[in-house]
């Protein structure tokens, strides 16, 4: 324990020199005004900014992105109470009640209670990634090539279940990502695959013209076919914004409760963060003393939900910095990030980039509080960014990755394949595809593939390494689980209507 609270000290040595401090400003600033947005979510800004923050210095563009993560959790509440449009489908449950208390007019401690709610939650969850990411990484090391493809096996069953309301459809966008990760050469033999002549596609597809191309064109599109059938009517923010004394005695502990529930589901890779924001949102209207006010604007029901929600996504980070698995969309999408710098997340970056994951963890808790500053007293600036025209908002989201894509390599092959990852994007929303699968299919992919056939190059081509070895058969029974369990439930449901 002292060699991690040593390790975290010297983090915040590097965290809090003026131009780490400034990125992280920038970031959470960004990630706010993102979150505020309906529609333009922390996976979409940082996959426009991936191609943009090439020439950073890694540490700096990494607590940039950890700002955004956090600040866009945060401001996705603004647009939910006021609005009643989750920017996100984690901040779902908070509309529920969030929106009636802004209609009765106590928008403001709506407003407080989630961004109180979100300091609490997240500070804590910090406390806890810090506590457990060495842990995590002790057991990680015992992992050889069979655990680390029965891991991969898992993330993309639970994944592909999670993300999405269908399963199928889930997969399916998995599989896609899974293909498009084996065009290029081949590491083993050198053949090419999947090029089709173009020495552009010869190093395989870029993550962040995918990303980009799934994420931003794709929902600019979306939004151009679709939004004009959406009629939105903002509410006010009137009277004070802060709590009464009945408020806080309401939501602190639904504050606490929220933590509990959300963190444990952010940390597994059936993770996510809206199984936990509905278990908290149901949780508090089972235990409240006001049952009555569910459904009619309940604090409760706006506390629980906004801090399952940040806990969930800190809890996100411990996979993705120990095991170098992403459980959602934003994950996957950092884990980019990471990549783009050269850098692999697993158990040995603690050991190779152990100033720059110390210093990430650091900027969580300085993000927390800078967070808390900038939400409550510039409520009414955050308020006016909902009033931005859709138009002119989406033209400058498309400019924006269109430059970001060319800056990449000057290459006009990322150009055409980040509208044709568009177009792709637009059609999987129409159809009710989710888009995370895809991208964790091709950031993960080719890695399954090296520890695959690892695996099978040690056991000489017995598959039976892994059925027999512990760990990687619980990964598979789990993954199996995954498939089986929730089409059980569903046609148990269905027999007895």
């Amino acid at each position: 324990m002292s060699e991690t609270l040593a390790a975290l000290a010297h983090g915040f040595g590097i965290a809090l020199t003026p131009v780490n401090l400034l990125w992280g400003f920038i970031g959470v600033t960004l990630g706010t005004f993102v979150g505020v947005l309906p529609g333009v979510g922390p996976a979409l800004t940082v996959a426009m900014l991936l191609p943009l923050t090439v020439k950073l210095d890694p540490t700096g563009a990494l607590i940039m992105f950890a700002g955004i993560y956090y600040g866009a959790m945060y401001g996705g509440s603004t647009s939910t109470i006021l609005l009643n449009t989750p920017g996100e489908s984690a901040s779902i449950a908070t509309a529920l009640e969030g929106n009636r208390m802004a209609k009765a007019g106590r928008a403001g401690p709506a407003l407080a209670t989630s961004a109180i709610g979100s300091f609490v939650a997240g500070s804590i969850a910090t406390v806890l990634l810090t506590v457990l990411a060495p842990i995590v990484i002790e057991i990680a090391l015992k992992f050889g090539p069979a655990e680390y493809f029965t891991l991969m096996v898992f993330a993309f069953v639970t994944v592909s279940a999670v993300l999405g309301a269908s399963t199928v459809r889930g997969l399916t966008a998995l599989f896609v990502g899974l293909l498009l990760g084996l065009v290029g050469i081949d590491e083993q033999s050198g053949q090419m695959r999947f090029a089709f002549g173009v020495p552009e596609l010869l190093d395989g597809i870029d993550v962040v013209v995918l990303a980009v191309g799934l994420f931003a064109v794709g929902e600019t599109l979306h939004v151009a076919a679709y939004s004009s059938r959406n009629r939105e009517q903002m509410e006010k923010v009137s009277g004070s914004i802060w709590m009464s004394r009945q408020d806080w005695k309401r939501s602190w502990p639904a504050w606490l409760r929220a933590t509990a529930i959300g963190f444990p589901f952010g940390t597994i890779p059936a993770g996510g963060t809206e199984i936990p924001t509905f278990l908290s949102y149901a949780a508090e209207k089972k235990l409240s003393k006001h049952p009555q006010e569910f459904g009619n604007g309940a604090i409760e029901g706006v506390a629980g939900p906004e801090a399952a929600n940040n806990a969930a996504s800190t809890g996100v980070l411990v996979p993705l910095l120990t095991l170098g698995i992403p459980t959602s969309a934003t994950a996957a999408i950092l884990l980019a990030a990471f990549q783009n710098y050269g850098i692999q997340p697993g158990p040995l970056l603690f050991v190779t980039q152990k100033d720059l994951v110390w210093a990430l963890i650091a900027s969580l808790y300085v993000g927390n509080v800078l967070l808390l500053v900038l939400n409550l007293p510039l409520i009414g600036i955050w308020v006016k960014v909902l009033e931005i025209p859709k138009p002119l908002l989406y033209g400058g989201i498309l400019l924006f990755a269109t430059l970001g894509a060319y800056s990449l390599h000057q290459s006009v092959v990322d150009l055409a394949t980040l509208y044709v990852f568009g177009l792709l994007g637009f059609v999987m929303r129409r159809w009710g595809f989710p888009v995370a699968p895809a991208v964790i299919g091709l950031i993960l992919g080719p890695l399954a593939e090296t520890q695959l056939r690892r695996a099978l190059s040690i056991s000489q081509g017995d598959f039976s390494v892994f059925f027999t070895q512990p760990i990687a058969a619980a990964m598979l029974a789990l993954a199996a689980a995954m498939l089986v369990v929730p089409w059980l439930l569903r046609s148990r449901s269905g027999s007895t209507h």
